[in-house]
């Protein structure tokens, strides 16, 4: 994808989640010129992969398939064990534009309506072999556990949440019409309250993908990606 993209994309973000309410810390506005100071004081932002995070999965169409968002706490495998067991995304949800289809293998989130408009999550169990099932499965929404078909659509409101078991196939985005207007675009923020969310190791996609871009820099970079961070100096 196009670092323009990437550029414009954090912009929005940053936006949209001050018009919410929800404040980033300081290293999110940190220039590369900024980053190029950085010694080891910074390890745990480097190593956990806290910051920004776009990517197309490889679609090459950001539109349609991509996420923006931002990741504010984690851990990092440290003699393989998590240095922390917990994690915490802000993440910018646009009209239509999905992740793959997914699941994890360890991981468990909630994901929360945090602000804007509605969030829509699609939802199957998965098989052994990794592919949707087409049992019926239970989830916990708000804190009651609903029976669901496969396929199911759930519909999130402002504050209204969702856990999503480790093997529990998603895909999430913004409802279209709904969210408030940041940029030109309708905006919907939801959060991830995790365990120890590894991403090069536990997102097991049903079609091929790319968790983080080939990018093409057609403008210079304003921030650095969470996986794009310089070694301390």
């Amino acid at each position: 994808m196009k670092r323009s993209q990437i550029n414009r994309s954090i912009a929005t973000a940053a936006k949209a989640f001050d018009q919410a309410g929800l404040h980033l810390p300081p290293f999110a506005f940190w220039t590369p010129g900024q980053w190029a100071s950085k010694g080891r004081e910074a390890d745990e932002i480097r190593r956990a992969q806290l910051g920004w995070d776009v990517t197309d999965f490889g679609s090459g169409d950001f539109p349609n398939w991509g996420r923006t968002l931002f990741t504010l706490r984690n851990g990092y495998r440290a003699n393989g064990v998590p240095t922390k067991s917990y994690g915490e995304k802000f993440i910018l949800n646009l009209p239509n534009q999905k992740p793959p289809l997914h699941f994890h293998q360890t991981k468990m989130e909630d994901i929360i309506n945090r602000a804007g408009g509605n969030v829509l999550i699609r939802l199957f169990s998965a098989t052994p072999d990794g592919q949707c099932s087409d049992e019926d499965f239970d989830v916990q929404v708000n804190g009651e556990t609903l029976h669901l078909k496969p396929d199911t659509v759930l519909r999130l409101t402002p504050g209204e949440s969702i856990c999503v078991p480790p093997r529990l196939i998603h895909q999430f985005w913004g409802e279209e019409g709904t969210g408030f207007e940041v940029e030109g675009v309708r905006c919907v923020i939801s959060g991830e309250v995790s365990s120890f969310c590894d991403d090069w190791g536990d997102n097991c996609f049903l079609a091929p993908a790319e968790r983080f871009p080939v990018i093409d820099e057609d403008e210079p970079r304003l921030r650095y990606l969470c996986h794009e961070y310089p070694a301390a100096g």
